[in-house]
């Protein structure tokens, strides 16, 4: 009888040890593996999808200020608030790239057939903070036009022309009371 009792018992504890151990490999799984928002094999194949399309969205500066002249078109400025504030191009309009959302671009572009025109650092030669320029590889006129075509805005174009602040095409604006403005 102790022997029945006693296999019984062991018979309980094992199971319990192996519920155990199937909680403890599925804990150890979800450490392993935690879900997450991020999906760079994602971004990795939509940037792949949208470099040949890029490409053919590439305008010099004439072709980029006779279209910025066309009705219902947007000029899109990405840099910090601050940057745009000291300076932008005359007739555009601010949203941070860090603070790009489906809700905030829907708010601000609620059209996604907009003519959406894009510029950065990059494009204008200058030695004002607010134009410091980035390493060429990760000019922010790249995600920026990942991140729109992304979130379903296709009628991108972006600048691809080098431009100084006194190219008489182009009509900056500057903030008097900006703190960008004289430190170079």
């Amino acid at each position: 009888m102790q022997r029945i009792i006693l296999i019984a018992c062991l018979s309980v504890f094992l199971s319990a040890c192996a519920v155990a151990e199937d909680d403890i490999s599925k804990t150890v799984r979800v450490l392993k593996d935690p879900p997450s928002l991020v999906d760079y094999d994602g971004f990795v194949k939509l940037s792949q999808d949208v470099a040949a399309y890029r490409k053919t969205r590439l305008l010099s500066v004439k072709d980029y200020v006779a279209k910025s002249k066309q009705k219902g078109v947007i000029i899109l400025d990405t840099r910090s608030k601050a940057a745009y504030d000291a300076i932008h191009m005359k007739g555009a309009i601010h949203l941070n790239f860090s603070d790009f959302t489906a809700e905030k671009l829907q708010k601000l572009i609620p059209d996604k057939k907009t003519t959406i025109l894009i510029y950065c650092n990059n494009n204008v030669s200058s030695n004002e903070k607010a134009f410091l320029s980035k390493k060429v590889t990760l000019a922010l006129n790249v995600p920026t036009f990942i991140n729109l075509y992304g979130y379903g805005y296709k009628n991108i174009y972006e600048l691809r022309d080098l431009v100084t602040l006194d190219d008489r095409r182009i009509a900056f604006v500057r903030s008097a009371k900006s703190n960008f403005n004289d430190a170079k």
